[in-house]
């Protein structure tokens, strides 16, 4: 260990990277794993980093030829703090369902996030954004965010519109501000909303009492102004699949509101949806639950259609995704599931 990593404490050292290997992974030196998911830095960089402790597998200092596990927890850190504003092109694969000079629309998959930020500097979709296109734009006061007009949860999956020039960036930005956009959400929630079809106009914003979730403010004391119209398409009894059309776009806004109503989405662990809130006593039941959990360990929430006026032609536009697998799995286990069982008679 050098001079410098000795006068280093870990509370100088500023994490860059966090990477959970993939279950599947092979076993693999450090070194060779890191050149892969690093680009732009080479081999005897990333050893000399192993070396000086700057990467910690576990919570470990770990040596150049250590053989990255399936699972593992690597953090990558370096004595400078990583800045807002840069971005490390990344070569991720991407989903691209359109795409003209002025713009495309992407469908993101559930799992990854959508621009750098604490904790989450490297495998963004806006890394992978810059590394297939040049020169994208950024909005005033966004910096460090080429492309992007709005964004999704990182577990969420569905459809982005991203600008690829300054003339998309500000029509588009204008229509978002006018929540003239239709965006249309599928969600898996629990129970049945009574009504069945309805409005939410109630006030979001960080809760008072967890600044990483957002908390309903029906007296309109705190928060955004918020609107989802929402319209049950599925009446599962335990769980059903409902329509939510947003007018404003607030944080988690969709999340919040469906636990406002009592129902919030299936297997969500930020808003109380992973556990059992409707249903028998039965251990059979209980464990179908539990199996449905593991098939989809996220919200089950869908950006499913997408619809806007081209900011360039002037064209109204409007793209529309498929179910992803997990949700589309989950769904056909429920329905499965209430045709050969009678709710009434376990109740």
């Amino acid at each position: 260990m050098s001079d410098q990593q000795e006068e280093l404490q870990d509370d100088e050292l500023f994490e860059h990277h966090h990477i959970v290997v993939d279950p599947k992974q092979q076993l693999l030196r450090i070194d060779k794993f890191l050149m892969d998911r690093l680009p732009n830095v080479t081999r005897n960089k990333i050893q000399a980093g192993i070396k000086e402790g700057f990467v910690k597998v576990n919570g470990d200092q770990v040596k150049p030829n250590y053989k990255v596990h399936p699972g593992d927890d690597i953090h990558i850190y370096l004595t400078e703090p990583p800045r807002e504003d840069e971005v490390v092109p990344e070569d991720i694969p991407l989903n691209i369902v359109y795409e003209d000079p002025d713009l495309l629309v992407v469908n993101k998959p559930a799992g990854m996030v959508v621009h750098p930020a604490y904790q989450n500097w490297s495998g963004t979709l806006v890394n992978g954004l810059a590394y297939h296109f040049q020169n994208l734009p950024e909005m005033e006061g966004n910096e460090g965010r080429p492309g992007l007009v709005h964004r999704i949860d990182k577990d969420t999956s569905g459809l982005l519109v991203i600008a690829k020039s300054e003339a998309a960036m500000n029509g588009l930005a204008k229509q978002f501000f006018d929540h003239s956009i239709e965006r249309t959400y599928y969600a898996l929630v629990w129970g049945a909303p009574e009504p069945p079809s309805g409005t939410i106009d109630v006030h979001v914003g960080r809760s008072l009492k967890d600044r990483r979730i957002t908390a309903a403010f029906p007296e309109g004391d705190f928060g955004k102004h918020a609107i989802t119209h929402y319209e049950t398409l599925e009446d599962m009894h335990y769980v059903s699949l409902v329509k939510c059309q947003l007018e404003t776009g607030r944080t988690h806004q969709i999340r919040a509101h469906m636990k406002y109503l009592g129902h919030p989405l299936f297997s969500d662990a930020t808003y109380g949806g992973d556990q059992i809130r409707k249903g028998t006593v039965f251990t059979k039941y209980k464990q179908f639950v539990q199996n449905c959990f593991k098939l989809m360990p996220r919200q089950a929430l869908h950006a499913k259609t997408l619809g806007f006026i081209h900011p360039v032609t002037g064209k109204s536009m409007k793209f529309d995704s498929e179910l992803p697998e997990d949700f589309s799995s989950v769904l056909e286990k429920w329905r499965g599931y209430v045709t050969h069982h009678r709710p009434e008679e376990e109740e």
